[in-house]
């Protein structure tokens, strides 16, 4: 019974999630007792959320993008140059997620036509994307503070009531699109049957090639939107922006329950692990302990996190798991 419950999606990141709060409320009370703590959190977790969304999906194909942080810089650099130059909005919002969906999709056609793992192909395309973002802005910073008090600033990332982050919304929205196109529409389907097991995928007549280059490419749009609203939260671009997303991205994922090995994702356990990173992050300054640990608790709530999950889904998996029940058995 209680296996059952923890396999429904999200459920186990979600009380992790509330353990978590719960013991930042006993040792960091003048912090997660108030509101303005979990504000903060609604305004930052949002881009590294929406590109964890793609992540997962990616993920779920048994494929992996590394390439996201530089497709973060680029969109945020077109986005800002657009506005700073010709004073558009709307087009530089779309133009620039356009741009995060052509590198997604010259990133699913490296992949699937030169026949490049993915790990590989899209670490290169993090360094050749970061590179060209680089060469193109000179490195420099660019500032837009003249974004700030649009329409668009206020419907993307303004505050209701003037304190809760509009920016929140849309990723909870695109959140239950994510889970509605992975359970319920057949290229979720395909990318599970796909990440499961290629050679069924493909025998029951799933074009893997073309299933993989709109997967990746969907990645990248994501990455150029999560760039965008970066952007517009800081009003500011700068060419490593977004490559601080990379742990948080990747850890959001796995801790999430998506698994590994391809085949099965989390979307709401994705959503749940996201806010995890960042209530470490911040709990543990809050509690006084220096921030180095931060990585360390990181690293050990994502080993806990992705064992725990393996145990749950088929505890065959788990060689210990294994080993301690075929000694009780014999015992």
């Amino acid at each position: 019974m209680l296996r059952r419950l923890f396999q429904i999606d999200g459920a186990s990141v979600a009380v992790v999630f509330v353990l978590l709060i719960i013991v930042f409320m006993i040792t960091a009370p003048q912090a997660f007792l108030g509101y303005r703590v979990y504000m903060s959190f609604m305004a930052t977790v949002p881009p590294p959320l929406i590109i964890a969304l793609g992540v997962t999906l990616v993920a779920v194909a048994g494929e992996m993008d590394l390439s996201f942080p530089s497709v973060v810089a680029a969109a945020s650099y077109v986005f800002g140059i657009l506005f700073q130059e010709w004073d558009v909005t709307w087009l530089a919002f779309f133009c620039a997620v356009a741009v995060g969906c052509a590198m997604g999709l010259v990133n699913g056609l490296v992949i699937t036509l030169l026949g490049i793992p993915s790990l590989i192909a899209t670490l290169a395309m993090l360094f050749l994307w970061g590179g060209l973002v680089t060469v193109l802005s000179g490195g420099i910073q660019l500032a837009i503070p003249d974004i700030y008090g649009t329409t668009m600033h206020s419907l993307l990332v303004g505050r209701i009531g003037g304190v809760f982050p509009v920016q929140m919304i849309w990723a909870l929205l695109m959140a239950g699109f994510i889970w509605m196109l992975l359970n319920r529409h057949r290229f979720g389907e395909n990318l599970l049957f796909i990440g499961d097991n290629l050679e069924v995928a493909r025998m029951v007549g799933i074009d893997a090639t073309r299933e993989k280059i709109k997967l990746f490419a969907l990645s990248g749009a994501l990455s150029g939107l999560a760039g965008v609203l970066l952007t517009l939260e800081t009003t500011a671009y700068f060419a490593s922006q977004g490559m601080g997303y990379l742990l948080t991205v990747i850890a959001a994922v796995f801790i999430g329950g998506t698994s590994i090995f391809g085949g099965s994702g989390k979307v709401i356990g994705t959503v749940f692990a996201a806010f995890i990173v960042t209530v470490i992050e911040a709990g543990l300054v809050a509690s006084g302990i220096q921030g180095f640990w931060t990585r360390f608790f990181i690293g050990f709530v994502f080993i806990l996190s992705v064992t725990a999950n393996a145990v749950i889904e088929d505890p065959d998996k788990v060689p210990l798991v294994r080993m301690l029940r075929t000694k009780l058995r014999k015992g």
